[in-house]
């Protein structure tokens, strides 16, 4: 584990070392996300005797992307079982946010032959404008990262830049290969929201419904709520995918909070 997510998810990390786990730090590169998945894959490949590989994104060579995608399809489905009781019809709309996009793809993958409009939320981080930002699929080009060929945040010699994300489950500089797919069929749309925006959803929610959510899903609930649902009607549906806890972020809240 990168050791900049380890600080930003320190609550996480502690919950992990109680139930057994060993978490290596990663030092190199950004100490995030891809360069943890990068050592892993290296010892990997170096010990294939000993040493099992597994992921929880929808990243890296075939078949993990797909066997990702099929485990928390359970979201799509129990969604798509729960709309049906309640409402009797599928959603117009599915949001949810997209880092290397697991939660998101589990979310839409059992919509995908319906008419049901998917948009997943990238991190906008500060603008789009800038270089401090995740959203590899509004502003990046096709490449290979990790045994995956998607899009990807790169300079014009395919060097892979660092992402910027307020959340750490967002700051890949990719995205998993399915939701390339889904960009270049048409079949979804992407987005980005901001980190200033993410911080309001994550209020927004928190007041509103005392649900505290993940700085990760609060992407997704701003985006529903302050750009999509104003344009909607009143009987359109519109299911966003609330993927995680913000317990483990309070302390990137706090600190946002006195700036």
């Amino acid at each position: 584990m990168g050791e900049e997510d380890i600080h930003r998810q320190a609550l996480n990390v502690f919950k992990m070392k109680l139930l057994g786990a060993k978490v290596i730090p990663v030092y190199s590169g950004s100490k995030t996300l891809k360069d943890a998945t990068s050592e892993a894959i290296r010892d990997w490949v170096t010990n294939v005797r000993t040493t099992y590989y597994a992921i929880g994104s929808a990243i890296g060579p075939h078949p993990y992307p797909m066997m990702v995608r099929d485990f928390q399809s359970i979201i799509g489905k129990e969604t798509k079982r729960q709309i049906l009781k309640y409402e009797n019809r599928f959603p117009d709309y599915m949001v949810a946010c997209v880092g290397g996009g697991s939660n998101a793809m589990g979310f839409f993958h059992p919509f995908f032959k319906t008419k049901t409009k998917l948009i997943g939320v990238e991190a906008g981080g500060m603008g789009l404008n800038t270089e401090k930002h995740g959203a590899s699929l509004c502003k990046g080009a096709v490449g290979i990262l990790h045994g995956t060929k998607s899009y990807l945040l790169q300079d014009k010699f395919g060097q892979v830049k660092i992402a910027h994300s307020i959340s750490a489950g967002l700051d890949y500089p990719g995205t998993g290969p399915e939701h390339s797919y889904y960009k270049d069929i048409g079949r979804a749309e992407y987005v980005a929201i901001t980190d200033k925006e993410a911080l309001e959803g994550f209020k927004m929610l928190t007041e509103m419904e005392g649900i505290i959510p993940a700085l990760e899903s609060s992407h997704a609930i701003y985006y529903a709520v302050k750009k999509l649902a104003p344009k909607t009607g009143k009987n359109k549906i519109i299911a966003v995918c609330l993927s995680g806890r913000g317990d483990k972020d309070m302390d990137i809240i706090e600190n946002e909070s006195h700036r």
